[in-house]
């Protein structure tokens, strides 16, 4: 009856990581592009979309927006599939030069714990699907919208950052039923899951 009893009261955790400068070195959204498109292409986007990222950080203009007009400008009207094929081939090829070792050590330990493990990120889901399902850990992302089956550079719903991160949270678990939350983050946009949190951890891997 006394190890019955205490099944019930064994602690219940939760690990909360941010992707894009946690767990990476580099943001996945910008090395995603140069694989898709080359750098000669890359940089000249990028110049094209100066005034828009200038805008960004002058905070003249929402996160989501400024990153909707990226999409599009370099994604609308590519087919799904081929877009989706392009993330498989980023997320066996980059990825793993970019995962900060440290913060992969720290999701299988959590894992070995028996924590459970939710990525929880701006960045999106095509790229980071079957990467999160190899390490055992569920994932938030943002989404594309697409039309027709092709990308329309929108993002479906919200951009998961800042207080959409914990929206999507709560509404996908019960953060009540954990006995301890971790959480970690290196950026705003992480301000409000790290609040969370009972432990958290800001740029531990950096």
């Amino acid at each position: 009856m006394y190890c019955f009893a205490n099944f019930f009261r064994m602690e219940k955790n939760l690990a909360l990581f941010d992707f894009d400068g946690t767990i990476t070195s580099k943001d996945s959204l910008i090395e995603f592009i140069k694989f898709y498109h080359g750098t000669g292409k890359f940089l000249l986007g990028f110049l094209v979309l100066l005034p828009v990222l200038v805008l960004l950080k002058l905070h003249l203009i929402h996160n989501q927006k400024a990153k909707e007009i990226v999409m599009a400008y370099f994604f609308r009207s590519i087919p799904i599939q081929e877009f989706q094929a392009k993330c498989n081939l980023f997320a066996s090829n980059v990825l793993p030069k970019i995962i900060r070792p440290g913060a992969l050590e720290a999701i299988k330990n959590h894992r070995s714990n028996g924590d459970r493990v939710i990525i929880v990120t701006a960045s999106f889901e095509n790229w980071l699907k079957t990467w999160a399902k190899n390490l055992d850990a569920e994932l938030l992302a943002s989404q594309l919208e697409l039309a027709d089956g092709r990308i329309t550079g929108k993002i479906l719903g919200k951009n998961c950052y800042g207080q959409e991160k914990v929206n999507r949270l709560s509404g996908y678990i019960d953060l009540k039923q954990f006995t301890r939350i971790y959480a970690y983050g290196d950026s705003k946009g992480d301000r409000e899951m790290l609040a969370i949190a009972h432990v958290p951890y800001y740029r531990k891997f950096n």
